[in-house]
């Protein structure tokens, strides 16, 4: 399945990126069939898709000039020293040092967002829209929970998936436990770690609200695709690349995306208690091409889909010669409707889905054409990404 042309996607839109850094990208999908947006308030109004992450600039500096009142500061010292194991704050104790917050400059400007180390010899994962910015002469600093800062530089970024790796030139780093998302249930308690407007260390927590929920964000020509999980958890602009914990403090997501009902006066977004993350299992398959090569794959199918399709399932709009949808037979008005028997609502949450696996793997589609339902076996292949 190769990306869908540009013509035939359904348009999104973000703002510009302000030299200060006071304006989150937004990423909205429009229409009918709008991956998170479609249905979540019957219609009655607009729902974005946001990228939480550069703009923390703003936030930060406010904060900072403001500091904490004496209230805030007295129930701090009051609080019980102790540390329940296995307790919020206990995870947070634990998991804050391998939490990061970056500082990334561009051609665009300057904004803020999060990631966390996941080697102790200075490997950082995070968004590629964190990071990404910085590719073209642009800077990432690192800062350590310690107060300490390092210069990182961009190691690879795979934009369809929206990751992106950072190395700094530093040993000896307490690496984050990396857990599965596979065994995750609704309802499962997570914790997410960041620096939302740049406040760094911030903890909050949540349940996982749903998952598999298909979301699109797009920018600066790009469009990710994002199998999600959704919590509650309070995410905001800031927060993107940081790590969704499970109730062991092992990563299980990655923050990326807020549904929001609007911008506030200050031009950002804020948490409705509808945030999405990456799963780690597919980042964890990402990070580690991107170490090993600077690069990675992302899987296709090899055809183009017709993005206005308005039934159920993903029309096929073309079929890409040679590709691994012309070896298994499939033709132009063929209606994917299921992969591996799980019913497929539309391209977006085909293209997801798919995106699940890596090239090499086998998937069974049910196809419809002419009224009748054919199961079909087709091997993955990668497209570079």
């Amino acid at each position: 399945m190769s990306m869908p042309t540009p013509p035939q996607a359904e348009p999104t839109s973000f703002p510009p990126l302000g030299p200060s850094g006071d304006q989150a990208p937004r990423y909205e999908r429009r229409g009918p069939r709008a991956g998170v947006v479609a249905g979540i308030l019957g219609g009655a109004a607009a729902i974005a898709v946001t990228a939480g992450t550069i703009g923390g600039a703003v936030g930060y500096v406010v904060a900072r000039e403001a500091g904490p009142t004496t209230t805030v500061a007295a129930a701090v010292q009051s609080g019980s020293t102790s540390v329940i194991p296995g307790s919020i704050a206990d995870i947070a104790k634990r998991v804050s040092p391998s939490v990061v917050q970056l500082n990334v400059t561009g051609q665009q400007g300057a904004g803020t967002g999060s990631g966390f180390i996941i080697s102790s010899d200075g490997y950082i994962l995070t968004n590629n829209h964190v990071a990404g910015p910085s590719g073209s002469g642009g800077t990432i600093e690192v800062l350590f929970g310690d107060g300490t800062k390092a210069s990182g530089t961009l190691v690879g970024a795979n934009p369809g998936y929206d990751l992106a790796v950072v190395k700094v030139n530093k040993t000896g780093l307490p690496a984050i436990s990396v857990g599965s998302s596979g065994g995750l249930n609704v309802g499962d308690s997570v914790i997410a770690v960041g620096s939302p407007l740049g406040l760094q260390g911030t903890v909050t927590s949540g349940i996982v609200s749903a998952l598999n929920r298909p979301v699109t964000a797009g920018g600066e020509g790009e469009t990710a695709f994002i199998n999600a999980i959704q919590t509650d958890a309070a995410i905001n602009p800031g927060n993107s690349g940081g790590p969704l914990l499970n109730a062991a403090g092992s990563v299980v997501g990655i923050n990326s995306a807020i549904a929001s009902m609007g911008s506030s006066s200050s031009g950002q977004p804020g948490s409705i208690g509808l945030g999405f993350a990456i799963p780690i299992d597919t980042a964890k398959r990402i990070a580690d091409e991107l170490i090993r090569t600077g690069t990675s794959t992302t899987p296709i199918i090899g055809v183009q889909l017709d993005m206005q399709y308005a039934n159920d399932g993903a029309r096929v709009q073309e079929v890409t010669a040679g590709g691994p949808s012309a070896t298994a037979g499939l033709q132009s008005g063929d209606v994917i409707a299921a992969v591996d028997g799980k019913n497929i609502a539309d391209a977006t949450e085909l293209i997801v889905t798919i995106r699940a696996h890596a090239a090499g793997d086998t998937v069974k589609l049910t196809i419809t054409r002419d009224g009748q339902s054919i199961v079909v076996p087709i091997t993955l292949t990668a497209s570079k990404a």
